[in-house]
């Protein structure tokens, strides 16, 4: 009777040794700064959108970063070290679900494990999104994810029931926003930073980096969420851009170069936070 969970228990052992190899955690440290360098890419987008060119003339998001990336001299190199390296920094945090799994088997631990589980899929779902992104950009393809969120929102309000699943992604959405601004505030984020490697005389700076960072992108995020709810309320899709649309809605309200200002700041302090977490990175956040 125990056969099965006790193959099933060394497969998953054998895959978790992959995922602690010394090479792959190298390479997710090379996605680590690749994840940094493009939130100081968006932040400095956002700070162009606020001072120098026209809302909507600039996609302020991951694709915007990208796109910089390429046209910048050894572009496509570039996104490939950046493509493979977020693969990397993804199948090294599903190292983490590998572990907890055992967790889901046990009544006392269940809970606990299934919110583990989740929150590691979770990032390693981003950090996937974001190498295939960046392999498709050094491939040559062109993809715009502002224009594409856009698309995708207008053709699912179009089919039955269609307005309540946009309101469900944004609420869901706006939730993972203000995950992300009590983590700010809390930081919890500091549970990803290897804190016994890293300098004592460090650790109150990149904490105070960090919060500024996850606060700012808290708010880009719960205001994304926001954006899509009131798609779904006025089946107008002109701002359901995703993360660029909330820096262009920021943008135009009363002092809305100062207020994106502030936040494309956050997003070059939350870059700063992804370099440090780079040179000292844990992966567990339960630990």
């Amino acid at each position: 009777m125990n056969v099965v969970p006790q193959r099933l228990h060394d497969a998953v052992a054998r895959a978790r040794e992959v995922t602690d190899h010394p090479v792959l955690t190298h390479l997710a440290r090379v996605g680590l700064v690749a994840y940094g360098v493009l939130h100081v890419l968006i932040g400095w987008l956002a700070f162009r959108i606020a001072w120098f060119v026209q809302p909507a003339t600039e996609d302020a998001d991951q694709t915007g970063a990208l796109q910089t990336v390429a046209s910048s001299p050894g572009g496509r190199v570039l996104l490939w070290v950046i493509g493979l390296g977020m693969l990397a920094l993804a199948l090294w945090q599903a190292g983490e679900v590998l572990r907890w799994w055992t967790g889901l088997l046990s009544p006392e631990r269940r809970l606990r494990a299934a919110v583990v589980c989740v929150k590691c899929a979770a990032k390693a779902t981003v950090y996937a999104v974001l190498g295939v992104t960046a392999l498709f950009f050094a491939a040559g393809a062109e993809y715009d994810a502002a224009e594409r969120f856009r698309d995708l929102t207008d053709e699912t309000l179009e089919i039955p029931g269609g307005s309540a699943l946009v309101v469900a992604v944004g609420l869901g959405v706006t939730a993972v926003g203000l995950y992300v601004l009590v983590r700010g505030f809390t930081g919890g984020f500091m549970k990803d930073v290897d804190l016994d490697a890293a300098p004592d005389r460090w650790e109150p700076l990149i904490e105070r980096v960090g919060s500024v960072g996850y606060v700012a992108k808290g708010i880009a995020f719960s205001l994304s969420g926001g954006l899509l709810v009131y798609a779904a309320a006025t089946q107008d899709v002109s701002t359901a851009t995703g993360l660029d649309g909330a820096m262009n809605v920021i943008a135009a309200v009363p002092t809305g170069q100062w207020l994106l200002t502030a936040v494309a700041a956050g997003f070059v302090l939350f870059g700063c936070y992804a370099l440090a977490r780079a040179r000292y990175p844990d992966r567990d956040p339960a630990s």
